[in-house]
């Protein structure tokens, strides 16, 4: 049975819009805690033109990331939670599978190295590689 993907899927958009580490930035700017920010000042870190970065700011707008308003000719914009409030509890929804699988290979690797308690440390000691040198607490900066 072949599984259909609805015409316009929020989380979709919203994964997509945060794939591209400019808008990433942009979103973090905005996360600040400014509230509405012009686009001028979204725009001034980075080393592109105001129409690159109101395109970025398109795709955002699109994703539901970012609300803008107007004030005269000023179109400032803010940032919009819900859809990160979205893929947060997608993700989450998967959190249980990704520690019970940690926790699997915990206990593997405990085993391998034959420790049993929650210590770190393996109760077999491993010998450098020949050929490389042991580093010293003066070699670490």
């Amino acid at each position: 049975m072949a599984t259909t993907v609805p015409r316009f899927d929020p989380l979709s958009a919203t994964f997509s819009a945060l794939a591209d580490p400019t808008r990433r930035a942009i979103l973090a700017r905005l996360a600040g805690g400014a509230g509405e920010v012009p686009v001028t000042e979204l725009a001034a870190p980075f080393r592109m033109s105001l129409p690159a970065v109101s395109k970025h700011l398109k795709v955002l707008e699109r994703a539901g990331l970012v609300e803008r308003s107007r004030h005269a000719q000023w179109r400032p914009c803010r940032l919009a939670p819900e859809p990160l409030r979205d893929v947060a509890a997608w993700v989450d929804g998967y959190r249980g599978l990704w520690e019970e699988r940690l926790d699997r290979l915990d206990v593997y690797l405990r085993e391998l190295l034959g420790t049993t308690s929650k210590d770190p440390s393996p109760a077999i000691q491993l010998e450098p590689r020949e050929g490389t040198e042991e580093a010293t607490d003066g070699d670490r900066e």
